[in-house]
């Protein structure tokens, strides 16, 4: 928000000064810019009045610095433009230029005229947001009480976030006069060259990244340019748009579906606003029901936005989609070149794109003819931002669609409680797959005591036996450890000294490829001591498990097989997981051993065993998320085991089997336990039943950190003291409470009613702004938070 007209308006100099820059009588630097005011009961001397000269426009901007507030500029001497919101501005700031967002014009300025600055240029000639998507930015700063001017930032690719870029320009390829005379079966003995003369034809022109991903060859554009039947030219972004045939959407013909998948196709309204849970179990065809449901809005002439948890997945996703839709798609995430990643943003802003697949930013991505957004894996911790803009890609969601009256789908086998609870209260319409698609069946779950089963400190004997017998038959395995690297900890069992980050309160994760120590938190890495630093004894030994120990224990037992590693460290290629899956296609016996990111959608049809090695530190996390997790990350995992026709088998390794929760996740499913969850948060007084707030701060020094939240909740409990429906708790530290030097503390507050909190955060963000100690510390304000940590 603008700040609020002062109290003491200008007085007669200011007035003149206005005349003067209105009427360009004499230069700016001629007048006199009194500080003087006077207090004004009525409006200016007639003379004055703004009928007879009329205030000059002035800009509103958003720009990305930390304040929470848009700022207000004159426009350039001379200019006789008409300003349009979503244009991009270069404008003085302090001692700095920097790029913003005209997000509004106004004649009614919070400040004197002579306070303002002109801007020194403009950067684009038509905005590179639309309105939608501006009102939705300015949305986003406000529920999350984050600056403006960073969120319109965040919304940018990176290659309009600087001035020097200019406008976005994308190569294309269209047909030259005597191509577009050209019957589509003219080039018949040619057919590559066919294929590109059809494509042309039917979208009228496309960009190297879109002809690329739909496989037309250099050679074949080069013969058909040197017969002069196409031509290359370059556009700027908001030029002419492409034809949009309905004809041959489909590459493919599309699936029958079940009975269940139908019922849920069907219930999808495509003409107004409704946000739709998806909730089947792992392998039930979720996916199949996003094709129909595309299918349907690419034939009404709509675009679509299909968000995915992690890169991983975008590729997989991608295929898919190529193989089924002969529409041009694109990609946005990071793993994509920048300048390829703006040609695909570009290509969805101008409509060219009707598919676009990415992960959490991608929904800010401006889209004309948006007619449906999906989400896979809604539950995924990745659409929620952990730091900066801690914004959540799922709500982001809910509320474009709500603003664009389209639907939205939210797909998930363990949806996430906030959209379960959303589901049952009925604010969202819940579909239900209960049953694997075709011939697939559930995989058959043994839990395994490993208090008293025999084992190596990572496997057991009975795992390895099984996994040896699926080897055997030529089918896959899989291995989920939530660990990355060799060992969690390396100790010495002589003094009890263990290898601590210095620059957080954690251990220091043991690796072997290359060996040297690693903090996860910080990115700190040191070498491996030789011998105890506190007492010199020459023996360190390695506590824990990880993936890079499990790996090397697999090679050891199984040296004939290929043990596959995925985890961050192993996925760092950009196009890593694509290989993978290509690997996992050909069906040869191998084992994957890997993390998280193995448990998110993946479809490995020939892996019919799942062993999971860790799941019980989920039931004792000190985040009160933890069993939530701990039960999707079991559902997940074990889901991917049997996926094809193959029977699937899943083995569970645990120290607590007799653990109530557990109990009855295995026991009755996944619906049972979330709703068990439900309960317990109700009690509690924990979302989803309560709105949540976090306040952070971090600081080089502790104290400072905890005085600033204690200034904080003093403020707040002035504005509304605790009382039944409004509470407060802490300040109190992090569950980690030192990371990369800082101390972290944090202050948690609840309301009953979601409005009621936001309310009073607008209040309260504005008071702990002024604070002395705000300038001394790291803070920042978490709405929903995700994370406690």
């Amino acid at each position: 928000m603008r700040m609020p007209p002062p109290d003491l308006v200008p007085g007669t100099a200011y007035w003149l000064k206005l005349l003067a820059l209105r009427a360009r009588i004499v230069p700016e630097c001629a007048v006199s810019a009194s500080k003087s005011c006077v207090k004004l009961e009525h409006n200016p001397p007639t003379f004055l009045c703004r009928s007879a000269h009329p205030m000059p426009m002035i800009l509103i901007v958003a720009l990305p610095t930390p304040l929470r507030r848009l700022f207000e500029y004159l426009p350039e001497p001379e200019s006789p433009r008409q300003w349009q919101p979503g244009i991009r501005v270069e404008v003085p700031f302090g001692a700095q230029t920097l790029v913003g967002i005209l997000v509004d014009t106004t004649d009614n300025p919070a400040y004197p005229l002579e306070k303002l600055r002109p801007i020194h240029a403009v950067l684009d000639q038509r905005p590179v947001l639309p309105p939608d998507i501006i009102a939705l930015c300015r949305w986003v700063a406000d529920y999350y009480q984050h600056p403006p001017g960073e969120v319109f930032h965040a919304a940018l690719p990176t290659q309009l976030r600087k001035s020097e870029s200019g406008c976005i320009s994308v190569s294309y390829w269209r047909h030259t006069t005597n191509g577009k005379g050209l019957p589509d079966t003219a080039l018949k003995r040619s057919p590559k060259q066919q294929q590109l003369h059809q494509l042309l034809l039917q979208y009228g022109r496309l960009s190297d990244p879109q002809l690329k991903q739909m496989g037309v060859s250099r050679q074949a554009l080069k013969a058909l340019a040197d017969k002069g039947i196409v031509c290359n030219s370059c556009d700027e972004a908001g030029g002419p748009t492409v034809n949009r045939n309905s004809h041959s959407i489909l590459a493919e013909p599309p699936q029958q579906l079940n009975a269940e998948q139908q019922v849920a196709l069907d219930s999808i309204r495509y003409h107004r606003y409704q946000t739709y849970l998806l909730e089947g179990v792992t392998g039930s065809g979720k996916t199949e029901v996003y094709l129909h449901a595309i299918a349907r809005t690419l034939q009404a002439g709509k675009q679509v936005l299909m968000l995915v948890p992690e890169i991983g997945l975008a590729p997989q996703t991608l295929s898919r989609f190529r193989s089924r839709f002969s529409v041009p798609i694109v990609q946005l995430h990071s793993h994509i070149a920048e300048a390829t990643r703006a040609g695909n943003w570009r290509a969805a802003a101008d409509g060219e794109a009707r598919i676009v697949i990415g992960t959490r930013l991608a929904a800010f991505t401006p889209m004309p003819d948006l007619g449906l957004i999906i989400l896979d894996e809604e539950h995924d911790l990745s659409f929620k931002q952990q730091d900066g803009l801690r914004y959540s890609a799922r709500d982001l969601a809910v509320m474009r669609a709500y603003r664009s009256e389209i639907p939205l789908l939210l797909g998930s086998a363990t949806p996430s409680l906030e959209t379960l609870h959303n589901a049952l209260n009925g604010r969202y319409e819940h579909l239900v797959l209960p049953k694997r698609a075709g011939d697939a069946r559930p995989p058959i779950i043994e839990v395994l005591d490993m208090r008293k089963e025999p084992h190596n400190g990572v496997l057991s004997a009975r795992a390895l036996e099984l996994m040896r017998q699926t080897l055997q038959r030529g089918q896959q395995v899989l291995v989920f450890i939530n660990r990355r690297g060799f060992a969690p900890a390396l100790l010495c069992q002589h003094c009890g000294w263990v290898a601590n980050c210095t620059a957080c309160s954690a251990r220091m994760t043991l690796h072997s490829q290359p060996r040297h120590l690693h903090c996860h938190h910080c990115n700190l890495q040191r070498p491996v001591p030789q011998q105890c630093p506190s007492c010199q004894y020459p023996k360190l030994s390695a506590l824990g498990q990880g993936t890079e120990r499990c790996e090397a224990l697999l090679q050891h037992h199984f040296p004939a097989i290929e043990v596959l590693r995925v985890d961050q460290d192993s996925m760092r290629r950009k196009t890593a997981m694509a290989e993978l899956n290509q690997k996992l296609e050909q069906g040869e016996p191998c084992i994957l051993v890997g993390t998280q990111m193995l448990a998110k959608g993946h479809h490995f049809p020939k892996v019919t065993l799942a062993v999971l090695l860790d799941i019980d530190q989920g039931l004792f996390s000190g985040d009160f998320r933890g069993p939530e997790r701990m039960g999707q990350q079991l559902t997940q995992v074990a889901g991917r085991a049997g996926r094809g026709d193959l029977p699937g088998s899943v083995l569970l390794q645990t120290y607590q089997p007799d653990h109530p929760l557990l109990q009855l996740l295995l026991r009755e499913g996944y619906n049972p336990f979330a709703q068990t969850l439900l309960q317990e948060r109700l009690f509690a007084r924990l979302p989803p039943h309560w709105a949540m707030v976090v306040i952070r701060a971090e600081s080089k020094r502790a104290e400072n950190a905890l005085a600033f939240l204690n200034e904080a909740l003093r403020a707040a409990r002035e504005l509304r003291p605790a009382s039944p429906d409004h509470a407060y708790l802490g300040p109190l530290p992090a569950l980690m409470e030192k990371r990369n030097h800082r101390y972290r503390y944090q202050l948690q507050i609840t309301n009953a009613r979601r409005g009621d909190l936001q309310l009073f955060m607008r209040t309260l963000v504005e008071r702990v702004e002024g604070l002395t100690l705000a300038q001394r510390v790291r803070w920042s304000v978490d709405v929903d938070p995700q994370d406690m940590s």
